[in-house]
Formats: C-alpha cells, structure tokens, sequence
C-alpha cells in the first residue's frame, strides 16, 4: 500500500542531503527538469540556448550516475535536445506525451489533430482579446500559452484555454505564468515511473529537481519510489521533501553530486 504524502509547507523545506551522504546509501536516479531548474527562466522559450558549463556539468552525472540522469520538461523532445545540445537521451518531453527511452526508442501519446485545432482557435481568440504579450507555442501533441511578459493578460488567457479545452477534449495543464493544452493524459509522474521500469535506472532511488506545479506528480512519483523531490525556489505547499533557492544553487548541488559519485 501506497503511503499518503503529506504536503510540505515550503517555509519547512530544508536543503537537499550532503549527496555524498545519498551516494552510500545505493544507486541514484537523478530526474531533473529544464526551464527553471537546468537553466534560468527567459522572458520567452526560444531565449533559452546551450550553455557550456551545463553541458559539461551534465556530462559528468551521466558519467558518474551510470547513466542514470533523465530530462522531464513541458518543452518538446526537440527543443530538449537544442538546448542541451543532445547531451541527455533520456527525455519526457511536452509533459510526458512524447517520451525518449535510453535506448533512443520514442513513444508519443498525444493527439495532433485536436491540438493542431485548438491552435487554431487560440490564434484567433487571442489576437482579438488578449493582444500583444501573449506568445503560444505550438509543441504538436500539445500548446503552450505564455504570459509572462502579459500577466494582466492572465484571466483571459485562462478562460480561452477552458473553452478550448472543453471543446476539443484537450487536458488543460496549467503552470507558472503559462497554460497548456495537451492531446493527452500523461504527466511527469508516469514518465518517471516508465523509466525507473527501465535499463539503467530500474532499481534505483529517484531524485526529482522541479520549479512549477507541473512538477508536483513527479515528485509523488519519486517519494512512492522510495526517494524524494527538491522544489526551486518554493513557493507552496509541496510534496517535494527538500527544497532549493534557485538555479545555480542547482548547479552546485549537481556539481557535489557528480563528484561524490565518481
């Protein structure tokens, strides 16, 4: 039987292990999110590029970690990859519709049509009701609309997405300044555990590193996995377990981590 998780509030997370202290505990499984946790938040997706020093730092926990080290983002598998200079196979991409194995197998859950529909919609009912600042981003089995640089827009961006949510069978998926509309039901969670049932990460204790809601299933999914879950730069009630201040307090962690492993 499942243990029920209880929320943490995010004044009580305390930062994550020493990771040497995790390393001798037995093997690990390191799941990490992108925009937010990997790499700074940009006021729009396409700012977001390669950086050298994650690339390197990312290197050195796939070497450490055996492999073990996955992606699960909202982005699609393709955007994952430039921005990452496809230095991770494993990916769940745009939710976990679209998920890469180790071996470089994709499944894809989604249902393109329905989105390529609602696109559409959106197209027309925000040009004419939300205006400028409003950017939708087209991910194929899913869309994205981001208000970040609009969040006086954020009423209207949410009612548009209900509707067409309803209207084409969508599920709606929203996040921090950003709602989605995806073509199926999958979420991070599922990707998890679909991994931890896979070569190499199967028999490992998962590590999740998210910064949105979106992240929450995921960290269900490691704490009934036997690990935990680290919220950046909390801001609610969680079920991550341990908590950190922002991106490059990730990096350093990751850097430990990496280290302790070798």
């Amino acid at each position: 039987m499942t243990a029920v998780i209880a929320p943490t509030d995010p004044r009580d997370l305390a930062p994550p292990p020493v990771p040497a202290s995790l390393i001798r505990r037995g093997p690990l499984a390191l799941f990490l999110d992108l925009d937010g946790v990997l790499a700074p938040i940009e006021s729009r997706p396409e700012d977001v590029g390669p950086d050298p020093r994650r690339s390197r730092l990312l290197d050195a926990l796939i070497a450490a970690l055996d492999g073990r080290v996955a992606v699960l983002s909202g982005r699609a598998l393709a955007d994952v990859d430039r921005i990452l200079e496809g230095r991770v196979t494993p990916v769940a991409g745009v939710h976990g519709l679209e998920r890469r194995s180790s071996d470089g197998r994709v499944e894809t859950r989604g249902a393109e049509t329905d989105v390529a529909r609602a696109v559409e919609g959106l197209t027309q009912t925000l040009s004419a009701e939300i205006a400028d600042g409003v950017e939708i981003e087209n991910k194929g089995v899913g869309v994205a609309v981001h208000y970040r640089n609009a969040p006086d827009r954020a009423a209207g961006v949410r009612h548009a997405t209900t509707m067409l949510a309803r209207d084409h069978g969508l599920h709606l998926q929203p996040g921090h300044m950003v709602v989605e509309l995806k073509g199926g039901d999958a979420d991070k969670g599922l990707a998890l555990a679909a991994f931890l049932s896979e070569p190499p990460f199967a028999g490992a204790r998962p590590v999740m590193i998210g910064d949105d809601r979106t992240d929450e299933a995921a960290f269900r999914a490691a704490e009934a996995a036997g690990g935990f879950g680290i919220l950046v730069d909390p801001r609610w009630v969680s079920a991550a377990r341990y908590g950190l201040a922002d991106t490059r307090a990730v990096a350093d962690w990751l850097a430990q981590l990496a280290e302790a492993a070798r």
